[in-house]
């Protein structure tokens, strides 16, 4: 290999064989446009996934048609054992004591993340980009005057290649079915007043409550925005309330000074490892770059990776089917598992009231929500939250933690 080769990580963490035919998708892209040269840019396949997501197993996931295993140089694949061996080897090399393994290497989506970033910083790559199993390389705006979906690929790995150069970290946008929430009717029920404040009272850094009547108003689609497709280069992300807003797909990170990269984290059972990633983040370079990918969140056109491109785009709704209201129910609680420890890192000084009013609003509003989706289901998620607050101290050390043992680490590498 040549001195001057980048070398590229792709990572994905994920419980779904599915995935396969998301990457046959992005090396589709690389094909069409010549990025990949031999002896400039070699690229590593790192994939860490669960069987027991959707009973799969490990030859669903290594198992790969040649013409898609040619792109790459290497690969590797870490199924929980594999993880779970990770975590204990940490151990034997004095890293972590045995009660501590499995902050960094557990169980979840950020012990996930964490096997795959180790194992790229390890093998020394350059480059590591992330993408969910969910989301495809393209971009899809609306006729303003018809409404038709206009549709254009985008190569995504070219552009956080080319700009993890000037950055210590990228992140592209998302268009498409980015957001649990369906298209609402609210009513008597339900009112716009009382929706908003039980937003508001989850709401951190992916959730606002002017996204979200944009999002039920287009019934449940985000478009992507024009004036990034066609922009000259990134944007820099400043911080705001100590965080550099990021998603864990669609995500670049330069290796070349591993310093500068922390571990994923989540409070257990919880999401939000990006955005804990997004408060470790004040000495980085974070740049936004002009590269969409398309979220099926709803699993809904898996036939777009085989080239059809549906003129219009489906509202979803609660009369669709049951898994739209469980999938919103299921983002509730992980928003309010998460949210407590995020307000406290991001809201320093006034966070106590903060998660005060926003306990309030819960109690005072989820009877209405449970009204509306005839689900009582929902009056769990004040209790979610109120466990959570409990142990956010708990979670805090944890975190801090976490980044200790991960620096340690680095130190080994």
């Amino acid at each position: 290999m040549q001195e001057n080769c980048i070398r590229v990580g792709i990572g994905f963490a994920t419980g779904r064989k599915s995935f396969q035919n998301v990457l046959r998708s992005y090396v589709y892209h690389l094909e069409e446009s010549g990025f990949v040269v031999p002896g400039r840019v070699s690229l590593t396949l790192l994939v860490a996934f669960d069987p027991a997501y959707s009973g799969t197993t490990r030859a669903d996931y290594e198992d790969m048609e040649p013409r898609v295993k040619r792109w790459f140089d290497d690969m590797a694949f870490f199924s929980p054992e594999d993880v779970q061996n990770a975590a204990e080897a940490l151990v034997q090399r004095g890293v972590a004591p045995e009660n501590e393994k499995h902050l960094l290497f557990g169980n979840g989506y950020a012990a996930q993340r964490n096997i795959v970033l180790y194992e790229a910083m390890r093998r020394h790559l350059d480059n590591l980009i992330f993408f969910d199993d969910d989301e495809y390389p393209m971009a899809v705006t609306n006729s303003n005057s018809s409404g038709v979906a206009l549709w254009s690929g985008q190569h995504v790995i070219e552009a956080h290649v080319k700009y993890l150069r000037f950055a210590d970290v990228t992140n592209g946008y998302h268009c498409g079915y980015i957001s649990p929430l369906p298209s609402l009717e609210l009513d008597g029920i339900l009112d716009a007043d009382t929706f908003r404040r039980f937003i508001a009272a989850m709401s951190s850094d992916v959730l606002r409550w002017e996204d979200v009547q944009a999002i039920i108003q287009s019934g449940g689609v985000t478009y992507a925005d024009r004036a990034v497709l066609t922009s000259n280069g990134p944007a820099l992300v400043e911080e705001e309330n100590h965080a550099k807003f990021i998603t864990g797909g669609n995500l670049g990170l330069n290796l070349t000074d591993p310093a500068k990269i922390p571990p994923f984290y989540n409070p257990p059972g919880a999401r939000g490892e990006d955005s804990f990633f997004s408060t470790c983040l004040t000495n980085c370079v974070v740049k936004r770059v002009p590269a969409y990918t398309f979220h099926d969140g709803f699993a809904l056109y898996s036939d777009l990776l085989r080239g059809v491109l549906p003129t219009f785009l489906k509202s979803v709704s609660l009369y669709d089917s049951r898994a739209v209201t469980e999938r919103f129910l299921r983002a509730c609680v992980g928003w309010v598992r998460y949210k407590p420890l995020y307000t406290r890192l991001t809201r320093p000084d006034d966070w106590r009231q903060v998660l005060d009013e926003a306990e309030a609003a819960l109690r005072e509003t989820i009877p209405s929500v449970c009204a509306y989706f005839n689900d009582r289901a929902f009056a769990g998620v004040s209790a979610q939250f109120s466990q959570y607050r409990r142990d956010v101290d708990k979670h805090l050390a944890e975190f801090e933690r976490v980044q200790t043992l991960w620096a340690r680490m680095k130190e080994l590498l």
